[in-house]
């Protein structure tokens, strides 16, 4: 299961720090990834990180966003900086139970999605 949270209202510039909390994960290996989307729009991969810690990231966020890990807590964080009006989108979280992955791999866990907003 995973569990996203630190959405929120930001103003542009600003800064947020995005939370997924993963339990049950299992295997040798597995990566956790960042999309978000907008109503009418198609889904975009932020950024992906696995567990011998690599790390990938998406032109439009490359950086100003930088993903992170913490083993001991079972959880991914983005750190989101310098916000501008089009980061406004919910942000999910995704697993796979795989060390290989990009944005178009198959997904098979996700979370429920956090919402942020960037406005003045």
């Amino acid at each position: 299961q995973l569990q996203a949270s630190g959405g929120g209202l930001v103003q542009p510039g600003g800064s947020v720090r995005l939370s997924c909390a993963a339990s049950g994960l299992t295997g040798d290996g597995y990566c956790i990834s960042w999309f978000r989307q907008t109503p009418g729009k198609e889904r975009e991969g932020v950024s992906i990180i696995n567990t011998i810690g690599m790390t990938y990231y998406g032109d439009s966020v490359k950086g100003r966003f930088t993903i992170s890990s913490d083993i001991t807590r079972n959880t991914v964080y983005l750190q989101m900086n310098s916000l501008e009006p089009e980061d406004t989108a919910t942000y999910y979280c995704a697993a796979r139970a795989s060390i290989h992955c990009s944005f178009t791999t198959p997904y098979p866990y996700w979370g429920q999605g956090t919402l942020v907003t960037v406005s003045s």
